[in-house]
C-alpha cells in the first residue's frame, strides 16, 4: 500500500475546509489502495488553532487515513532536527527560509514536501484553505480521483486512464510528474474591483508580469487569460488529458506532484503571491508528462481581504509578485531554452542547473523593476481612494521591495542547493519520535 500526503496549509480560519478535505482523504482511501496522510500545517492564531483542532477531533476515524495537525512549534522542531541532520551551511538562514516570520506560499508548501518525505509519502497533493469543492448531484467532486489514478505511473501506463492523449510518444517512458486542474469562481488574484473601476488600469497592472520585450498583442492575450482559471465552467462529467501541462491551465490549490518536489523546492519568498508556481513551469519546460483534468475547485475570498489592513497587505504581495517576474521571466526563458537538458539520464530534473539559472538571474539590472514601480504608482493613483493611499505607502516602501525581490531569488537559489541534503535528512527524521500512528488514527500536535 503506497502512502500519499494530502496537505492543507493555512494561517486563517478554515474549520469547514478541514472537514471537506478530510472527506476527500476518506474518499481516496476507500477508492484506492493508499494510506492517506492528511497534513494540516497551521500557522493561525491560538484561538483559530483551537477551532481547527476541534474540527480535527470531530472528523470521523477512517481506515487508512492519518491526520497530522501541526502548529508552528511542531513544524519548527521537525525542521530544526532535519536541518541539523543535513549539516547544511547557514542552518539558521535555512530554517528562516523554511519557516519565515512572514507569510510565504512557497515556504508552507516546502514544509509539506519535507514532512511528506518523513512520513514515507511518494506524492504530495495540495489544497488551499479558501476553496470549496464543486458538486455533482449533491456529491463533492474530488480532484484526488485523477491524481491517484495517474501520478507516478509511466505515461504509457497512465494513458489507459485518461480520455485524451496529447503527448509526444517519445515521452511515453517518463513518469507522470504532475496532475492538476484549475478553479472556478472568483479571480485567483483579488483585483476584480480594479477591472470594474478602470479596465485600462487593469490591463496595465496585469501586463506587468509579462517580459518587458513582449509585444502589445502578447500582453493583451496574457491579460485576457490571467487569473481566470476555468472561468464559469461547471463540472458535468470527467475529462482528463495526458499531456505536457500548460502552466496557465492549473492552479496550486488543485495540484499534485510526484518526485519533482523532492528534487527542487518552491521559492521561499515572503509576502508574494504566486511564489508557489515554479514547479508547474519546471515540469512543463522539462517535458515531463502530466494529466490535466476538469475537477476544478471553487475559489472564493475570505473576509479579511476586505479590511483596510488586509487590502494593503494583499497589494504589497501583488507588487512583490510583479517585481519577482524580472527574475522568474529570465529563469523561465533559460528553462525553456534548456528543454530536455533539464533532465538527467534517469529523467529526473537537475537541481544544479536550476540553481545556476537562479544565480544568473539575480545578477540582472533592476532598472526594469524601477519602471514597474513607476507604472504601479501611476495606476494606483489613477484609481483613487484607498488605491491612491496605497500608492503613498508604495512610494515609501518601494526601494525596500526592490531589494527584497532580488534577495528572494538569491534565497531560492540557496534553498535549491541544499534541498537534496534536506530531503535525505527528512527521510530519516521522525515527525514525532513519541508517536507512530497506526492507519485510521488521528494524530494531533497541540501548540507548545
Amino acid at each position: 500500500m503506497r502512502r500519499v500526503c494530502l496537505t492543507l496549509p493555512t494561517d486563517r480560519a478554515c474549520a469547514g475546509t478541514i472537514g471537506a478535505v478530510h472527506q476527500e482523504a476518506a474518499w481516496a482511501a476507500a477508492n484506492f489502495d493508499v494510506e492517506v496522510h492528511l497534513l494540516v500545517l497551521d500557522s493561525s492564531d491560538p484561538g483559530t488553532f483551537a477551532e481547527h483542532a476541534a474540527a480535527v477531533r470531530a472528523a470521523p476515524t477512517v481506515p487508512n487515513v492519518v491526520v497530522h495537525h501541526l502548529d508552528e512549534a511542531a513544524q519548527r522542531a521537525f525542521l530544526r532536527e532535519a536541518i541539523d541532520r543535513a549539516e547544511v551551511l547557514q542552518p539558521d538562514l535555512v530554517l528562516a527560509l523554511m519557516l519565515p516570520s512572514r507569510s510565504s506560499y512557497g515556504a508552507c508548501t516546502n514544509r509539506a514536501f519535507l514532512i511528506a518525505r518523513a512520513l514515507g509519502c511518494e506524492s504530495v497533493h495540495r489544497r488551499d484553505s479558501d476553496l470549496r469543492y464543486q458538486l455533482l448531484d449533491g456529491v463533492p467532486v474530488h480532484p484526488v480521483r485523477h491524481e491517484l489514478a495517474s501520478l507516478g505511473r509511466r505515461a504509457s501506463e497512465a494513458a489507459a486512464g485518461v480520455d485524451e492523449i496529447d503527448l509526444d510518444p517519445a515521452y511515453a517512458h517518463r513518469p507522470v510528474s504532475m496532475v492538476g486542474a484549475s478553479f472556478v469562481g472568483e479571480l485567483s488574484v483579488d483585483i476584480g474591483e480594479v477591472e470594474r473601476l478602470d479596465p485600462e488600469v487593469y490591463h496595465d497592472l496585469v501586463s506587468l508580469w509579462a517580459p518587458a520585450d513582449w509585444s502589445a498583442e502578447q500582453k493583451r492575450d496574457l491579460v485576457a487569460e490571467s487569473f481566470r482559471g476555468a472561468g464559469s465552467e461547471t463540472f458535468s462529467g470527467d475529462r482528463a488529458t495526458l499531456t505536457v501541462v500548460d502552466p496557465m491551465r492549473v492552479d496550486m490549490s488543485n495540484i499534485s506532484f510526484h518526485q519533482v518536489q523532492e528534487l527542487v523546492p518552491l521559492p521561499p519568498g515572503t509576502e508574494t503571491i504566486g511564489s508557489d508556481y515554479f514547479l508547474i513551469h519546471l515540469v512543463h519546460d522539462a517535458g515531463l508528462p502530466g494529466v490535466l483534468h476538469n475537477r476544478h475547485i471553487v475559489n472564493y475570498y475570505t473576509p479579511e481581504r476586505r479590511t483596510d489592513a488586509g487590502f494593503a497587505a494583499y497589494h504589497v504581495r501583488l507588487v512583490k509578485f510583479f517585481l519577482s517576474m524580472l527574475y522568474f521571466n529570465d529563469v523561465y526563458a533559460r528553462m525553456a531554452a534548456a528543454g530536455e537538458s533539464l533532465l538527467d539520464d534517469q529523467d529526473r530534473v537537475r537541481p544544479d542547473l536550476i540553481a545556476r539559472f537562479l544565480r544568473q538571474s539575480a545578477e540582472l539590472d533592476r532598472g526594469e523593476n524601477v519602471q514597474r514601480l513607476r507604472s504601479l504608482d501611476r495606476s494606483y493613483r489613477r484609481l483613487g481612494g484607498r488605491y491612491a493611499a496605497f500608492a503613498d505607502l508604495l512610494a515609501v516602501r518601494g526601494p525596500r521591495l526592490l531589494d527584497e525581490a532580488r534577495r528572494d531569488i538569491e534565497d531560492f537559489a540557496l534553498l535549491t542547493e541544499v534541498w537534496g541534503p534536506l530531503m535525505r535528512a527528512a527521510a530519516v527524521t521522525s515527525l514525532d519520535p513519541r508517536t507512530s500512528p497506526a492507519p485510521g488514527r488521528q494524530l494531533e500536535r497541540s501548540r507548545t
